[in-house]
């Protein structure tokens, strides 16, 4: 039953993640922000309010495509974003204008992260080559090799937790201080963040409780070699 249950949640909770960013977002996608700016209109006026005026807005492909490219120092908006006059919109590009403050400020969370990405990239292809290895010759050095590797992953994904949260602190802070919108809207774009921090909660917990598992079967293969 406990595997069931386990199993359950590694398939439900990134589903369930994914809907409900994707409805929040094509609910606030419609309604249209009072003061009828478009998202990358309210990323350049964030941006130079915060004395980023280098950073450039550009539009990137793909639907939800949005992000902050701290090497080329661009500000990336998916099309319905970068052209939208929507609350999601605003939302979403305060949200990666968030990052490029944290840039700008040496964020202690964002550069712990930037610096696991190759680790992190590396590490998490080569783990279950070591897993399964581990698993299938039951040997447990090479379990906890890939436990080891998988955990380098883990711990990435642990990172980038509050890497969104304060970035989507930050946007709520600057998209009403800059007047992108209005007082009454802030409970609206909030709902747009929170529901898009919810994808990172759920890929967070379901890599904590696969590497819980392989823990668990490393620890019950040495119990049954002792």
């Amino acid at each position: 039953m406990i595997w069931i249950v386990y199993f359950a949640l590694l398939i439900l909770l990134p589903l369930w993640a994914q809907f409900k960013v994707k409805s929040t977002y094509k609910k606030f996608s419609k309604v249209p922000v009072s003061t009828g700016i478009t998202g990358a209109e309210a990323a350049r006026r964030i941006l130079d309010d915060n004395g980023l005026q280098h950073v450039k807005v550009v539009e990137s492909h793909g639907f939800l495509s949005d992000h902050y490219n701290p090497m080329t120092k661009t500000v990336n908006l998916s099309p319905n974003n970068f052209h939208g006059h929507s609350i999601a919109g605003a939302a979403v590009a305060a949200h990666e204008v968030g990052h490029a403050i944290q840039d700008k400020v040496g964020y202690a969370f964002l550069r712990f992260r930037h610096a696991l990405v190759p680790v992190a990239n590396i590490s998490s292809n080569m783990s279950w080559i070591f897993i399964m290895i581990g698993i299938f010759a039951q040997a447990t050095n090479m379990l906890l090799l890939g436990i080891v590797l998988m955990a380098a992953g883990v711990l990435f994904q642990v990172v980038t937790l509050p890497v969104e949260f304060n970035a989507s602190n930050r946007a709520m802070d600057q998209i009403v201080a800059s007047g992108v919108i209005r007082n009454d809207e802030e409970r609206e774009a909030r709902k747009v963040l929170n529901a898009a921090a919810m994808t990172y909660v759920a890929a967070a917990a379901v890599a904590v409780l696969e590497l819980v598992r392989l823990v668990l079967m490393y620890t019950g293969m040495q119990q049954s070699e002792d």
